[in-house]
């Protein structure tokens, strides 16, 4: 009886990974990446300092300057951020870096001369990114009420207009962006999953 029974039995083919590609798959993959694209610590710093350099936006000459220096930095970090890329080495240290043409170059890696880093090197998927960071900053810190008074406070009435419309237009840039330039770099802040990349020779 067991013999037959294994003769009736049809031999399965074994299981083929999952591959998200339905729209819903691809659409909270999308969403991911826009979230790691979102300069959420350099916002925050702006956030905090901006009430203190631009006097709550009752801006005398000075405040104006170090305001625009503000702007200036945390737009350069946000660029900057999308440049930069992690790797786990084989004792389990997470090591960053900056791409490069040539790969990446893990300044804090003593070992980094004898690991191939090729494949971390720049693409242009790179550039399209850190132009959308900057994007979203600019967005979120220019609506800012303290940035608004200090520097264009005849705009203030239209405030209230272009928070409800411009947030709509960075995200429908954003996601087209990434549906074209997908993000796989894991930068400064967002460290990668603690899976080894270089074993130990």
């Amino acid at each position: 009886m067991a013999a037959a029974s294994e003769q009736h039995k049809k031999p399965t083919a074994p299981a083929s990974p999952a591959i998200p590609t339905n729209l819903g798959d691809r659409a909270f993959k999308g969403l991911g990446d826009l979230i790691r694209l979102l300069p959420s610590g350099t916002v925050f710093l702006f956030q905090f300092l901006s009430p203190l350099l631009t006097n709550s936006g009752h801006c005398a000459a000075v405040n104006r300057y170090l305001s625009a220096a503000l702007l200036a930095a945390c737009g350069l970090s946000c660029c900057f951020s999308s440049f930069t890329d992690s790797y786990v080495a084989g004792e389990g240290r997470i090591y960053y870096g900056v791409a490069t043409v040539n790969g990446l170059w893990a300044f804090s890696d003593p070992e980094a001369s004898n690991k191939d880093l090729s494949r971390y090197r720049l693409r242009p998927g790179d550039f399209v990114h850190a132009f959308l960071s900057l994007v979203v900053f600019v967005a979120i810190a220019l609506l800012d009420s303290n940035t608004v008074s200090c520097f264009y406070p005849l705009m203030a009435v239209a405030e209230g207009t272009m928070i409800m419309v411009l947030p709509t237009v960075v995200g429908g840039m954003a996601s087209t962006a990434f549906i074209l330039f997908p993000n796989d770099r894991h930068g400064i802040g967002y460290p990668p999953a603690l899976a080894v990349d270089f074993e130990p020779e």
